[in-house]
């Protein structure tokens, strides 16, 4: 398996807190700005471009890419830029919930800092919106998150989730796997991936649409790359 951790394009919380370093103003499921959805479209453009046969020989993808499977966070950002990416490649794009950021949806309080869970968007609306989204099983069709604001501690847990379901559905084939998902979470992902303590006290930076490549080979893990932007112009990387 050849695993591609792609961050969401540009948010409307990625543009406030650029813009202000503030979260006041910030809402629970955020849409891309008109920055976010032209990064989207490039993004798609050069997961598309090339050979559909995997290379493993390539680290730099110069062959193409050869995606096979998209999946994606249910929040508004990440499925936005997974169904722009899956109607370029003519997939159907799941929705998983794992693939959230870390504290879930939830509304801040900027005067308590009380942080309250929000219900997450419902199948009917994001299908309806999406009709390449395929809803999750073990997802609430009134709203997939219906939860408080997630606990730090099982954020590692959770990417350990995610790592090992990769591995029993994709594991021991050639399949090219996308994720559509989340910054910090990719955090999490990556150093449980590294078997790095969970706070380790430094942060690995994605940029929107920034792609990270990881190669599940017989008897190792090869990290390949990480935050790779071939596909914006400077002006748009953010």
């Amino acid at each position: 398996m050849q695993l591609y951790y792609i961050r969401h394009a540009q948010s409307e919380n990625n543009l406030l807190w650029d813009l202000t370093q503030s979260a006041e103003g910030r809402t629970a499921d955020p849409g891309l700005t008109p920055t976010g959805e032209r990064q989207a479209h490039l993004l798609a453009a050069h997961l598309k471009t090339g050979e559909s046969a995997p290379d493993y020989s390539d680290p730099h993808n110069l062959t193409g890419f050869g995606i096979t499977h998209v999946y994606c966070s249910l929040m508004l950002r990440a499925v936005t830029t997974g169904a722009i990416v899956a109607r370029a490649l003519d997939l159907p794009l799941r929705g998983w919930i794992d693939l959230h950021e870390t504290g879930g949806m939830y509304t801040l309080d900027m005067d308590t800092e009380e942080r309250v869970g929000e219900p997450g968007g419902s199948r009917a609306e994001l299908t309806t919106r999406f009709p390449e989204l395929v809803w999750p099983a073990d997802a609430d069709p009134a709203g997939w998150w219906q939860r408080p604001f997630e606990d730090a501690n099982a954020r590692r847990p959770r990417a350990e989730r995610v790592l090992a379901r990769l591995v029993a559905h994709h594991g021991d084939t050639d399949d090219r796997v996308a994720l559509v998902s989340h910054a910090a979470f990719y955090n999490h992902v990556l150093r449980a991936l590294l078997h790095i303590p969970p706070d380790p006290g430094f942060w690995c930076v994605l940029d929107n649409t920034g792609i990270t490549r990881i190669d599940f080979v017989p008897q190792e893990v090869r990290l390949i790359y990480t935050n790779h932007v071939p596909h914006l112009p400077l002006e748009l990387i953010t």
